[in-house]
């Protein structure tokens, strides 16, 4: 209205122009929209089903008789989640911010006598590292101040990357490093190679933009959960995802390497209700984005989050100062385990063309079914209260 006010006449809007009234369930998140937000983490990971100690079986009859390997301990992915209180840059009050991420080895460095967990492992752990530091900095120390600070994803990756090189762990992989802002509802990441991150959210058809709009009539549609934002891959050619990696000394020719200054670096604004998926891609080359959705719309429905695919009885109960927090981090890891059984299941699966295959197709290579890989998933769902919040516990 104060554009309308103060701004029509100098772009030639007539004066009776008027702004719309926002559908009646946007009101309570205008209302809601200062308050901050919270997040519960839930993180599963299984390793490539056909590995072993001491390498991997190309194919079912390569790994033998044995059981599909589940210790995760044998995965070339790697991952880091931890919670930090750091002051802001704006007023510098101390406020808890979550990071999270994942990184994938590349397995062929075994070829080279490498174990390619090395260095995946050691750079989420030095992702880790550097955010624990900044949190204990303490002010009086020489450079506290510049280092004592809410770090953006992207330099935490690249002063992991350089602490990996620097203790010379040979090997590469893909990375990827997200923030979650409380205060300002936002996702900040950095994203390099072929893992990413999605974001689930209920989108309302009646008043969805054209891009967002379902064209199945709303009567034939169990809800509007659907995708609202999914990460830039980064890839050299098909099956070729760009890479940190180490060789043990600073490269003489071009290499395939990339930096954390390469990463796909952006933010999304998130809404309390939001589901976060970050995954490395055993996830996303055997299980479509929709699929992930529906399971997702399973998973809302079960925890009594969402009854029916109705989101207007949702708001309401969030206006009453029932958010069902304590329900959302006693079971979000359900989800996380269930995305990856399915991951699992379908990388298995030779009759269906996976994700992977419709892709290797597309680029003129025979591939059926699934893709076997390790995998791990890591699952955001936002609410509005703190899980520790006691006030929350009678009404959940």
């Amino acid at each position: 209205k104060n554009y309308l006010n103060d701004v029509s006449e100098r772009v030639g809007l007539s004066s009776d122009t008027s702004m719309a009234e926002p559908p009646e369930y946007m009101h309570a998140h205008l209302a809601m929209e200062q308050k901050p937000l919270y997040i519960n983490v839930g993180v599963a990971e299984l390793p490539h089903p056909f590995k072993r100690k001491d390498g991997v079986g190309a194919n079912h009859r390569d790994h033998g008789p044995n059981e599909h390997a589940s210790d995760p301990d044998l995965s070339e992915d790697a991952y880091f989640s931890t919670s930090v209180k750091l002051p802001d840059e704006k007023d510098g009050k101390l406020r808890e911010v979550t990071y999270f991420g994942v990184a994938d080895g590349v397995g062929s460095w075994r070829e080279y006598n490498v174990d390619p967990r090395d260095f995946s492992h050691r750079l989420m752990e030095e992702c880790e590292n550097i955010l624990l530091e900044a949190c204990h900095r303490e002010n009086r120390d020489v450079g506290g101040s510049r280092f004592r600070r809410v770090i953006s994803p992207a330099e935490v990756l690249a002063q992991a990357y350089e602490r990996v090189k620097a203790d010379n762990v040979i090997g590469s992989s893909t990375a990827c490093v997200a923030m979650f802002d409380s205060v300002r509802h936002q996702l900040h990441f950095s994203n390099l190679g072929d893992s990413g991150i999605i974001v689930l959210r209920h989108i309302d058809s009646a008043v969805a933009g054209s891009l967002k709009r379902d064209k199945t009539p709303r009567t034939d549609r169990a809800s509007d959960l659907r995708v609202a934002f999914v990460s830039q891959q980064q890839l050299h050619a098909f099956n070729h995802p760009y890479q940190l990696g180490w060789i043990g000394e600073e490269p003489t020719e071009k290499t395939s390497f990339k930096s954390a200054r390469d990463s796909c670096t952006t933010s999304f604004h998130l809404r309390r209700g939001d589901i976060i998926i970050l995954a490395t891609d055993g996830l996303f080359d055997n299980v479509d984005i929709d699929d992930i959705a529906k399971i997702g719309l399973a998973w809302e429905q079960k925890c009594g989050f969402v009854r029916g695919g109705d989101i207007a009885a949702r708001e309401q109960r969030w206006a009453m100062g029932n958010s069902l927090t304590i329900q959302s981090a006693e079971h979000v890891q359900d989800l996380a385990d269930e995305l990856c059984a399915l991951a699992r299941e379908r990388s298995l699966d030779s009759s269906t063309d996976s994700p992977f295959a419709i892709l290797a197709k597309d680029n003129d290579i025979m591939w059926s079914g699934g893709m076997p890989d390790d995998c791990t998933i890591i699952v955001g769902h936002v609410v509005g209260r703190a899980a520790n919040d006691f006030m929350d516990k009678d009404g959940q």
